[in-house]
């Protein structure tokens, strides 16, 4: 009994202190967006409830910057990522897992060792195909890169793989085409697994910042991570004012997550078939 009690407790202190060591920064940011300039930041030991409240540092942020204009760019790039992932990592999956092919392992392959290498060392090779297309500086440019990821190729092979052959099969007895039984057999099975593609794609677009960094270079198509960088100014540097900024290019993830939640958890609870 003793040795429940003692695994149990080891087990919520370690839970604890994982859940301090994951939220405590995002904590510490929103609390530091909201302290005044009566709040010592660099207090010893810190405190999170700030003393001096106030909403000026989101005020001199949207003064600053063009906060609006960043977060439609910001928009526009995560949506032609999701689009493109959920069109593409769809296709592709479906073709990898219900198609016979020559190749197909090869392929396969290929998509893991996309992996297994370093983004940034496709930097340079992404940089020029951009610029030979006359994509630089644009946001489909800013888009490119990651239009369909290797993973969401992946998740969306496994989600096909799961569906029994036997439901395809009766489909194609009764006269339906590889296009019918992709749409009306096969994708409503893998709705939830759609989803976190596309929770993955937004997020993924949404927070990318080095290559927007490298790829735009007008102030005018600049997305919201890229152009929150301008906050910090080259002599003086407010960490409430960037604090600030953070909060509110995170305002959006949690918004589009909470619309998709219920279907993300719905479609993992399910599995692959409905019944």
């Amino acid at each position: 009994m003793r040795g429940k009690k003692f695994n149990k407790v080891v087990q919520y202190v370690l839970l604890t202190l994982f859940f301090l060591i994951l939220i405590g920064p995002l904590l510490w940011q929103l609390t530091l967006a909201f302290k005044g300039k009566g709040d010592d930041i660099y207090a010893v030991p810190p405190y999170l409830v700030p003393k001096d409240p106030t909403i000026d540092n989101f005020i001199q942020a949207f003064n600053t910057i063009p906060v609006l204009s960043y977060f439609k760019n910001s928009l526009i790039v995560a949506a032609i990522s999701v689009c493109g992932n959920v069109i593409g990592a769809t296709l592709a999956g479906y073709s990898l897992a219900r198609l016979k092919f020559k190749g197909k392992t090869i392929v396969v392959l290929l998509i893991f060792s996309a992996m297994l290498i370093p983004g940034e060392t496709l930097l340079i090779s992404q940089f020029l195909i951009v610029k030979t297309v006359g994509l630089q500086n644009t946001l489909l440019g800013a888009a490119l890169p990651g239009l369909c990821s290797a993973m969401n190729v992946l998740l969306m092979m496994n989600a096909f793989s799961g569906i029994p052959v036997e439901l395809e099969e009766a489909a194609k007895v009764d006269g339906a085409s590889i296009w019918q039984r992709f749409f009306n057999v096969c994708l409503p099975q893998v709705k939830g697994t759609m989803t976190v593609v596309i929770i993955f794609a937004f997020v993924g677009a949404w927070n990318d910042f080095l290559w927007p960094l490298i790829i735009l270079g007008d102030d005018s198509v600049y997305t919201l991570t890229v152009g929150l960088n301008r906050l910090k100014n080259q002599f003086v540097s407010d960490p409430r004012l960037i604090a600030a900024g953070t909060v509110i290019a995170l305002v959006p993830i949690i918004v589009f997550f909470l619309i998709f939640q219920r279907y993300f958890f719905r479609g993992v609870e399910e599995g692959g078939i409905k019944g």
